[in-house]
């Protein structure tokens, strides 16, 4: 590999041929403000923030953009660059709705904490500004463009990460604006709801809808009884609202903050998780047993449901009919759990803690209503919760830890897992493979199901077949892997799809973390990390070995997939318009 050498602020560099100057300093632990730039993402010097000083160059230079050279000499804090970063910064401001106190951002923003950092006290050029009007129509993802600075990092996010483009920047000058084609609002296009800009925007110009003070009400209402589920991503995440390290699990917290809260049951998602696996697992072996279409696709991720609904529409038979865990939850406790302690399903109001902005579309959705009430009434994402906690006064970290309630709290490690990608395929295969050979697997741990890749395979013998299966993550990672199954490329019996980049660790409701920190710290090997010792910690780590699962199938189901599982536990889905 061919190396060059520069120095940046006397400080002698060594890198890569084609590493940008950003990354070379970075390398040397010099430290170059950004706020346009995500890594691999959107490489665009847009905002000039990362403006250096390089020895020869008549102008300052973006160094995300600008190749390290071999003798190179760049000085990143010279009067001149500091006046430009400033300038530069007073300009993005001028034009910003800036009330920061009552911004969702507020102390998570990233152009707060440059303005803090710069020194920013006093703003120059105070010129006219457009009066934008808040898209809100989207029961998911809220968009002010008051608050945009044009960095395009929600565009790069949607269609280079989701494949996508759902939004992007349309007039020109001083008139540009981020927004979806035809100045339409963001519910009229092809968005899947995912929540990905979210997490890629720096400031509060997206950002989830709040649904926080309809769970208060509920709560608060002495005629409703109120039941909330976690999902499991929600656990490896939720600490770091709490100022916790990165991959922190905080199982037992979180459910003593949800019984402080004032929730009346607290449940577990993980339990629905492994009665999907019971339902899902079946549906696949029915499937390949009586020559049923193939592959058969998970139907977990409600933002990859509706991508495909919208792009490929001719997979929609090939997805499972399975409701999501969170979903199948909501369906048991208005009739299984509602029976068993004698409550009117109409009094029961279930709450969804779910790391995922799109689970509040798919609450939504009127298909989503096996008992003739909604599944599930309101989803809050990790974000959310955390926000409720804050407000009830909750010092969550001094929390002791607290059980579930017991039988819809109950779970194993297979639930847990879904919080990865891969691990809806790794819990299907632990208890399929079982039900199939009549023995375990050697090795609980899938490993070629796991990591980070766009695209992984693996195959698995199940007696007289040998199972051909794949996960994706990412719908740009998902559509990739569908052309290829629709031009005969590739052939699958099984097939996994998670809608978020390294799945629901990494959803758009979690905690967001800011570009300068996941420079230091890879966030989705981190929560996937804790997901999967979680799964190795718990006693039982096969779905159909779930005690509680056994005994809602004997007192109340049947067995999977029977009439009664179909009617509650499973859904279909609806083609849409592509854009």
């Amino acid at each position: 590999m061919e190396m060059v050498r520069l120095t940046i602020d006397g400080v002698q560099v060594k890198v890569p041929k084609g590493t940008t100057v950003l990354e070379a300093a970075r390398s040397a632990n010099i430290q170059i403000p950004t706020l346009c730039y995500l890594k691999g993402i959107n490489e665009i010097g847009a905002c000039r923030m990362c403006l250096v000083e390089v020895k020869g160059a008549r102008n300052l230079q973006a160094s995300c953009v600008y190749p390290a050279a071999d003798g190179m000499e760049v000085r990143t804090n010279s009067p001149a660059v500091r006046e430009a970063r400033r300038i530069n910064l007073e300009l993005i401001l001028s034009n910003h709705d800036r009330k920061c106190l009552t911004c969702v951002r507020s102390e998570n923003c990233e152009l707060q904490a440059l303005s803090k950092q710069l020194g920013v006290d006093d703003i120059r050029f105070d010129g006219e500004k457009i009066d934008y009007a808040v898209d809100e129509f989207s029961p998911s993802i809220v968009r002010d463009p008051n608050k945009c600075i044009l960095c395009r990092r929600c565009v790069a996010a949607c269609r280079e990460i989701q494949g996508i483009g759902a939004i992007g920047a349309t007039e020109r000058g001083f008139r540009t604006i981020v927004e979806p084609i035809f100045g339409k609002n963001i519910s009229e296009v092809n968005c899947i709801n995912c929540g990905q800009c979210i997490e890629a925007c720096p400031v509060g110009a997206l950002r989830e809808k709040d649904d926080t003070d309809r769970v208060w009400d509920a709560i608060n209402n002495p005629d409703l009884h109120v039941v909330v589920q976690t999902a499991p991503a929600v656990r490896v995440a939720l600490g770091e609202e709490f100022g916790m390290p990165i991959g922190t699990r905080v199982t037992g917290k979180m459910v003593a903050a949800l019984r402080r809260l004032g929730f009346d049951r607290v449940f577990d998602t993980d339990f629905a998780a492994d009665l999907t696996i019971m339902e899902e697992g079946t549906e696949l072996l029915g499937r390949l047993k009586n020559g049923g279409k193939l592959p058969l696709i998970t139907s977990c991720s409600p933002g990859w449901i509706k991508y495909c609904e919208h792009n490929y529409p001719e997979f929609l038979d090939n997805l499972s009919t399975c409701k999501s865990p969170h979903e199948m939850m909501g369906a048991v406790v208005k009739s299984y759990y509602a029976e068993k302690n004698n409550i009117d399903p109409a009094n029961i109001f279930v709450v969804s803690i779910m790391p995922c902005t799109a689970k509040k579309f798919e609450a939504a959705r009127p298909e989503l209503s096996a008992t003739g009430y909604p599944d599930v009434d309101v989803v809050l994402t990790t974000r959310e919760l955390a926000k409720m906690i804050k407000q009830a006064g909750i010092d969550f970290v001094k929390l002791a830890d607290e059980d579930f309630d017991p039988t819809l709290g109950d779970s194993t490690g297979a639930g847990v897992i879904f919080g990865a990608t891969g691990g809806v395929m790794e819990a299907a295969l632990r208890t399929v493979s079982e039900i199939v050979t009549g023995k375990p697997l050697d090795n609980l741990e899938i490993h070629a199901v796991r990591g980070l890749e766009g695209v992984k395979e693996v195959e698995v013998p199940l007696g007289d077949i040998t199972v051909k299966a794949a996960v994706a993550h990412g719908t740009a990672n998902a559509k990739a892997l569908l052309e290829k199954v629709k031009s005969g490329e590739k052939e699958y019996h099984f097939i996994e799809v998670m809608g978020c980049p390294g799945g629901c660790v990494t959803g758009g409701g979690q905690p967001i973390v800011t570009a300068q920190v996941q420079m230091e710290i890879n966030v989705r090997e981190a929560r996937a990390a804790a997901i999967y010792d979680e799964d190795r910690s718990l006693p039982v780590r096969k779905s159909h070995e779930n005690p509680s699962v056994k005994k809602v199938y004997e007192e109340y189901l049947g067995e999977p997939n029977s009439h009664k599982a179909h009617e509650l536990l499973h859904t279909h889905y609806t083609p849409r318009k592509k854009f």
